[in-house]
């Protein structure tokens, strides 16, 4: 049976990181994954997860300024991104995080071969920085995160060969690679050796995975024949409240 993490960037958003931890135990979940952690200490974070028996899997670098949306694939800002990937690093050891999301930025008016070199040349080194840690890279759909580096599953798997370092993964959200390529499963089969973590959301409206243009049956019988048994994040909005939603868990998974 598939297993979901609660992603505490979009469930129970209102409330406190830590509190939202707490809520994500009571619904049931056995792990989480944020966004941005760093307004709380990392070992008072792992105290929390460890209180509520849930694993802490991932969050996100430092996103920088207004419609940044991180550093890595940005010319001259390499000082910079080297400084927030060490933060993230340092950050997950205390946390005990074994994922890091690295952003990759909205490198606009860079020459596009000199972002890629850019971009490259900072994963390597970050990748060599973060021993026993896995950094993912993830494609952000053209509608939701307008100049991001990359928006399909196939440009990251492309940023991934060049690369060549094995803890540096695609994180494969289903909602973002479905806004861009209805036949998410399809994706998947492609991405399959690349995967280091799956996200899900209904697309196109980013609510429960049990509406909309994806089938998500489909998606978790592929993860099984493709030998996916990592966690699934669940990053989307809710309708109403996270309890009253979380009913598509067992009916899309019935048969998983």
């Amino acid at each position: 049976m598939p297993r979901f993490s609660a992603n505490l960037g979009l469930l129970w958003a209102a409330l406190p990181l830590v509190d939202r931890i707490e809520a994500a135990a009571r619904a049931g979940f056995k792990a989480v994954e944020c966004h941005s952690p760093f307004d709380v200490e990392p070992a008072a974070l792992a105290a929390t997860c460890r209180r509520h028996g849930v694993e802490l899997l991932a969050f996100n670098s430092d996103a920088g300024g207004a419609g940044e949306f991180g550093f890595a694939s940005l010319p001259g800002r390499e000082d910079e991104f080297t400084a927030s990937i060490e933060k993230a690093i340092a950050y997950a050891r205390v946390a005990g995080a074994p994922a890091i999301h690295v952003l990759a930025g909205v490198p606009a008016g860079a020459p596009p071969d000199r972002a890629r070199t850019v971009f490259v040349d900072n994963l390597r080194r970050a990748s060599d920085a973060a021993t026993g840690l896995t950094l993912l890279l993830e494609p952000l759909n053209v509608k939701d995160r307008p100049g991001y580096f990359y928006s399909t599953a196939d440009q990251v798997i492309d940023m991934l060969t060049a690369i060549d370092r094995q803890n540096v993964r695609l994180l494969f959200d289903a909602y973002h690679v479905g806004m861009a390529d209805p036949d998410v499963a399809a994706a998947l089969r492609r991405a399959a050796p690349f995967i280091g973590h799956v996200q899900v959301a209904g697309v196109p409206n980013r609510t429960e995975p049990d509406e909309g243009s994806v089938d998500y049956r489909d998606v978790f019988k592929t993860l099984g024949e493709i030998g996916y048994d990592g966690w699934i994040g669940c990053e989307y909005r809710p309708r109403t409240t996270v309890e009253a939603g979380l009913g598509w868990i067992g009916a899309l998974t019935l048969h998983a």
